[in-house]
């Protein structure tokens, strides 16, 4: 929610603006190193917070920050609840599907609803 910036965080206003700023910047140097027609896709909208880039980002990365999160954990940690193949299975070791998947789609769900 954070990176797609849909965050409903409701603390401290001006470490959620500092945040905002820094993502901000990060997308716009993702931006900047974008072939001329990747540019074309994001520059439409003419959006200077880079929304539709930052989903495609998550989309594209979402795996792999599931997995920077769950290194650590350890070996026997489990999700929850049943969350792999559509909610049959329990997550493996490290909270991770065999399939290496994401356990949980909750975010693409808006966070009022969770």
């Amino acid at each position: 929610d954070i990176v797609r910036g849909k965050d409903l965080y409701r603390g401290d206003k001006e470490k959620k603006e500092k945040l905002e700023l820094k993502l901000r910047s990060f997308f716009k140097n993702i931006y900047g190193s974008l072939g001329h027609k990747m540019k074309s896709k994001y520059t439409d909208n003419g959006d200077p917070k880079y929304y539709e880039l930052r989903n495609d980002w998550w989309d594209a990365n979402r795996l792999d920050v599931w997995k920077a999160i769950t290194c650590g954990a350890p070996e026997s940690a489990q999700y929850f609840r049943n969350a792999c193949a559509e909610g049959k299975t329990p997550t493996n070791k490290k909270c991770r599907c065999v399939t290496n998947d994401v356990p949980t789609y909750f975010d693409y769900v808006p966070q009022y609803l969770r």
